[in-house]
C-alpha cells in the first residue's frame, strides 16, 4: 500500500511480551503487502550463537563482538519470517524456550542494542515496513509514520503465552514467573526501556480480539498514508 507518488509507511510496533504484537505485525504486512521485520527474532539469533559460542551473556563486549562476525538476516516467507543465522535457517530454534531468555538477557545491553539498532534502520529504512519490538518507535524509527503500542493485562499476557506454547500444569508457573521477570528487566533497563513513544497511539488488546486489533491498526494505517498524501 502506497500514497499516488509510491511512498510507503514506517510502522513501529512496540508492546510487552504476550501483547500479540507479533500476531498483529504479520497479518498487518500481509495485508498491506509489506515486509514484516521482527527486531525479537534478531536478537534471538544472536542469543543462540552466544549459547552455541559458549559466549557469556552478561559479557557486553564479547556480545558485540560475536554480533560483529555474525550474520542476522529476514527473510519473508508464507508461514512468516524464517531467520537465518550465518544462512543457517534457526526459524524453529529461536522460539525455544532457552533461547528466548538468553534473548532477554543479551538485549539489555547498551552495545548490543546499537548494533541491532543499526542493523535494523538498514532492513527498514526505504518504508514499506511493519517492525514490531520494545523499542522500534522510541529508538530505532523515532519518526516512523505510525506508532502502535499494543499492551494487555499482564494475566491476560501470560495466559496468551501459556496458550500459544500450550503448556500446562506445574511448568506453567515458571513461564508465568520469567514472563514477569522479562516485563521487569525490559521495562527498567538503562538503555531503551519498554516504555510507549509520546506519539504512539496505545492499544489495550484485554478485551479485543485479534482480528479487532488487526482492523483498528489497519484503518489507522490507512488514515495515516492518506493524510500524506493529502500533505503532498
Amino acid at each position: 500500500m502506497a500514497d499516488s507518488r509510491g511512498r510507503k509507511l514506517i510502522i513501529a510496533i512496540d508492546g510487552p511480551a504476550g501483547a500479540g504484537k507479533s500476531t498483529i505485525a504479520s497479518r498487518l504486512a500481509r495485508k498491506l503487502g509489506y515486509k514484516n521485520l521482527e527486531s525479537g527474532a534478531m536478537y534471538r539469533a544472536l542469543a543462540l550463537k552466544a549459547i552455541e559460542w559458549d559466549v557469556s551473556f552478561e559479557d557486553e563486549a564479547a556480545l558485540v563482538n560475536l554480533a560483529d562476525q555474525s550474520r542476522i538476516r529476514l527473510e519473508p516467507s508464507l508461514g512468516g519470517n524464517r531467520v537465518l543465522l550465518d544462512e543457517r535457517d534457526v526459524s524453529s530454534r529461536v522460539r525455544e524456550r532457552d533461547v528466548t531468555e538468553a534473548a532477554s538477557r543479551v538485549s539489555v545491553h547498551p552495545r548490543v542494542r546499537e548494533w541491532m539498532v543499526a542493523r535494523q534502520r538498514e532492513m527498514g529504512i526505504g518504508g514499506g515496513v511493519v517492525m514490531e519490538g520494545r523499542d522500534i518507535g522510541t529508538k530505532v524509527f523515532p519518526d516512523a509514520d505510525l506508532k502502535i503500542f499494543l499492551d494487555a493485562d499482564p494475566v491476560v499476557r501470560e495466559q496468551r503465552r501459556l496458550e500459544q506454547q500450550r503448556i500446562k500444569g506445574p511448568s506453567a508457573e515458571s513461564i508465568a514467573a520469567e514472563l514477569r521477570e522479562r516485563d521487569q528487566r525490559d521495562r527498567t533497563r538503562a538503555n531503551s526501556p519498554l516504555l510507549p513513544a509520546p506519539d504512539a497511539v496505545i492499544l489495550d488488546s484485554t478485551n479485543l480480539s485479534e482480528d479487532k486489533v488487526l482492523e483498528t491498526v489497519e484503518e489507522l494505517a490507512r488514515k495515516k498514508l492518506g493524510s500524506k498524501s493529502a500533505a503532498k
